[in-house]
């Protein structure tokens, strides 16, 4: 069979640009956050994004082969119609239209489906690069935030994904900056940072969404889940560092906007703080409450 014939779709086109850019961020960025933590995670997670963008186009790459085998046997099949028994060969050609129109719209929607699992991991292998990741932490920056948070909302939006987030804010940072110095809360940022980083599930995000402000994107996450998630991660911190986080939770819905998702979830953490501090509230839609009923509900 000749490949020649067979042009690469969009899809494979951006999983090398992706792929470049993360190979290129790979290096830019370990030789500035190497001396703030190395995770296992990073890589696990760089490998998850290869084996699926090595997935998604090995797949495609054989629907389209099967494809194209598929159109030389219409073609050949529809040159042999004999054009002097017309209606015959209407018939004929109905046939054979209706043979090949099928596996004609799978591979269309197969590859629509591509091009959108490719853009997720495409934004995956962007939280990679220098230009996303937090110069202090280590951890996404704001610009990496934005483009996961787009990715999620367009795969809720086609596929019906559910996805969630925390915000988590460091209690009483200020009063560590004014009494230690800035290097001490500089080193309690990196610190915090690195515990989420490497207590989160590979496919989550971490971001550093300004000042002693965190967030942490869970794909595939409902919030009862998230919330749950919340709170071990707050009694975790407790447990283990000397401070304490605060922590506001909400889900996507259809109706949302990557602002006004995480509006709600800032409105979580104001009744967090609100309820003095060190402990884990949600955003239902409507409004906020403690999760700390739900996590016992669940414990039950």
């Amino acid at each position: 069979m000749d490949f020649s014939s067979i042009q690469i779709p969009i899809p494979f086109a951006l999983a090398v640009v992706a792929t470049l850019g993360y190979v290129f961020g790979r290096r830019t960025r370990r030789g500035a956050s190497d001396s703030i933590h190395r995770s296992g995670r990073d890589l696990r997670r760089a490998n998850a994004v290869a084996l699926e963008l090595e997935r998604i186009a090995s797949e495609v790459r054989k629907s389209l082969a099967r494809h194209h085998a598929s159109l030389s046997g219409f073609r050949n099949r529809v040159s042999k119609l004999d054009d002097g028994q017309r209606e015959a060969a209407w018939k004929d050609l109905c046939r054979e239209v209706e043979g090949v129109l099928k596996p004609t719209l799978q591979l269309a929607s197969q590859i629509a489906t591509a091009y959108d699992e490719i853009r997720l991991q495409s934004a995956n292998l962007m939280t990679f690069t220098e230009v996303r990741t937090d110069s202090l932490t280590g951890v996404n920056n704001r610009r990496g935030l934005d483009d996961t948070l787009a990715a999620q909302f367009a795969m809720m939006h086609r596929y019906n994904h559910p996805f969630a987030i925390a915000m988590i804010d460091i209690d009483h940072f200020k009063v560590v900056n004014d009494r230690e110095g800035h290097l001490a809360g500089d080193a309690m940022l990196q610190d915090l940072a690195k515990l989420l980083d490497e207590g989160v599930r590979d496919t989550d995000i971490v971001a550093r969404y300004g000042g002693e402000e965190f967030v942490l994107v869970m794909p595939q996450t409902e919030l009862f889940g998230a919330s749950v998630f919340a709170e071990r991660l707050r009694c975790q911190v407790a447990a283990t560092m000397d401070l304490t986080i605060s922590v506001g939770v909400a889900a996507a819905t259809d109706g949302d906007t990557p602002h006004s998702l995480v509006a709600r979830a800032d409105s979580a953490l104001y009744g967090a703080k609100a309820a003095g501090r060190n402990c884990a509230w949600r955003h239902d839609g409507k409004q906020a409450e403690a999760v700390v009923e739900e996590i016992a509900l669940d414990a039950v």
